[in-house]
């Protein structure tokens, strides 16, 4: 573990020392604050008309009409954004040609894979961070309930790992960050795209197109439904995009 966490010091030290991190956080918050903030603006108008009939008013749920469209919103903007914060993570070794170094130093693939992973994490981790200060607002405007939100960020967090999976994969086949990023983004946008297209199939293979799709399991945890099934399918998805990895690295670096 010790040599996971130097790797990943490392890797949080390159982030913040170049202005990617900065970048995708920035740009990621504001989107994020402005559709939260719109959703908001929206839920309240909605609050005052449905007012005025007591039986539309108790149908009012701040969870339902905020948070479930916000964090759709939230995981499509993910798709776009973690691209470029893991397009660098084995392709600037190559660039810059420090991946002899690392891969012929005492430490292991698995534990220089796992650092890296784990500092794209961490980045992840506050970028939804910050994003979750903005239930401020939500608690002023109405009374949510805390545990389908947290199942929610959850979710974003699980969904996040594989997309971050798949990234660092990519990233191991080229030394291009250009071709890793477009790589990983048509690859994410392909499994966005089967949720779109399982809405025109039928039987069979609408349940295939359903069962594949990122979006798809990531529904239920909207709306703070924690199936382990969805769960066991995001790890599935950072395991395989790891074990790729390192199956890629391995093939240039036996030891």
């Amino acid at each position: 573990m010790k040599n996971v966490w130097i790797i990943a010091r490392k890797e949080l030290r390159t982030y913040f020392t170049a202005p990617i991190a900065y970048v995708v956080i920035i740009v990621f918050s504001v989107i994020i604050g402005f559709f939260f903030w719109s959703i908001l603006m929206w839920f309240n108008n909605q609050s005052m008309q449905m007012a005025q009939n007591q039986y539309y008013y108790s149908q009012i749920n701040i969870n339902q009409m905020v948070y479930q469209p916000l964090f759709n919103n939230m995981s499509l903007i993910l798709l776009f954004m973690l691209p470029g914060l893991t397009m660098r993570l084995f392709s600037e070794e190559k660039k810059i040609g420090t991946e002899e170094l690392l891969f012929t130093s005492p430490i292991s693939v698995w534990q220089i894979l796992f650092g890296k992973f784990v500092a794209a994490l961490f980045v992840l981790l506050g970028m939804l961070g910050l994003t979750a200060i903005l239930s401020v607002f939500a608690f002023l405007y109405g009374n949510p309930e805390v545990v389908p939100i947290l199942i929610g960020y959850f979710g974003l967090f699980l969904i996040g790992a594989a997309f971050i999976a798949i990234g660092i994969f990519f990233s191991s086949l080229t030394k291009n960050q250009t071709i890793a990023a477009e790589l990983t983004f048509g690859a994410l946008l392909f499994f966005w795209v089967i949720n779109w297209a399982s809405n025109f199939a039928e039987g069979f293979w609408k349940d295939v197109l359903n069962y594949l799709s990122f979006f798809q399991h990531f529904n239920n945890m909207t709306l703070g439904i924690l199936d382990t099934i969805d769960v066991i399918y995001y790890l599935s998805f950072v395991i395989l995009g790891l074990f790729l990895t390192h199956w890629v690295i391995q093939s240039r670096w036996r030891r």
